[in-house]
């Protein structure tokens, strides 16, 4: 048995106490307590405790400080419980503390993955350029049920999604002035499915757009791409050199009608 001989308020954080105990040879410094946990247990000085009544009070204190860990983590933002959990597990907090934990902040409405997860869709729509797929792999990362997920990803409707990919679709295309339609729509395509638009999201996207580029469009991307082309082989002439333009320019996506344009224009300077 120990008896507590005295009790003292922590200098720099005034919410928790030293317990001072006797176990017989003379009082000494035990450990010290949240201010909740001193009341549950009425710890005063003269109280008697015995080895049980010290492992519950610490198993106590562990699971306030825990609390309060997360207290502080969520003051931040909201979390999913999973990353509250991950967060302690960190903090090496031990795993029954932190299903306490859990329970409390349930009880006390901290967490709630089904609000969180709804907040966390409405959030990377309005301030993202992140398609639905990208949002979904996220919400899974943090731990999010799937029937929660499915949920909250309906707060992201198909109209949404189809004006967000237009205004990606276009500005990649914008980026790519100086390449054939179909590069610069493939870059776009790419581009959007690195962003998680769905297919479906995509093709309505593209459809959407005025047409995308029309012949003059086409023609100036061509002339761009043939000059670079044309300091590249400039060295071969005839047949050699007019066979390495009509590749170089295929491969950039150009229809070879277009390119025996250039070529002739070409012949022509």
């Amino acid at each position: 048995m120990a008896i507590i001989t005295k009790i003292t308020v922590q200098k720099k954080n005034t919410e928790r106490y030293n317990i001072f105990l006797d176990h017989g040879k003379g009082e000494e410094y035990a450990f010290s307590v949240d201010e909740d946990v001193l009341i549950k247990f009425n710890l005063k000085k003269g109280l008697e405790l015995d080895d049980f009544a010290l492992m519950e009070i610490n198993y106590h204190d562990d699971i306030r400080k825990a609390y309060n860990l997360a207290i502080h983590f969520l003051s931040r933002k909201m979390r999913s419980e999973q990353e509250v959990r991950k967060y302690l597990a960190e903090k090496e907090v031990e795993a029954p503390v932190i299903q306490e934990v859990i329970y409390k902040l349930d009880e006390y409405q901290f967490l709630n993955d089904e609000e969180y997860a709804l907040a966390f869709v409405r959030t990377q729509m309005n301030t993202t350029d992140k398609g639905i797929e990208v949002i979904r792999r996220e919400l899974k990362e943090k731990g999010i049920a799937p029937a929660l997920m499915e949920q909250a990803l309906k707060e992201y409707p198909f109209e949404r999604q189809v004006e967000k990919a237009t205004e990606l679709w276009t500005k990649v295309l914008k980026k790519g002035s100086h390449e054939s339609e179909r590069m610069a729509k493939q870059k776009a395509e790419q581009h959007l499915i690195r962003k998680g638009y769905p297919f479906e999201v995509i093709t309505v996207a593209a459809e959407a757009h005025d047409e995308l580029k029309d012949v003059d469009e086409e023609m100036n991307a061509l002339r761009f791409q043939g000059e670079k082309a044309h300091r590249k082989y400039a060295q071969y002439d005839g047949y050699e050199y007019e066979q390495k333009m009509k590749q170089a320019l295929y491969r950039k996506g150009f229809s070879l009608d277009m390119i025996a344009q250039f070529l002739e224009e070409m012949k022509n300077r």
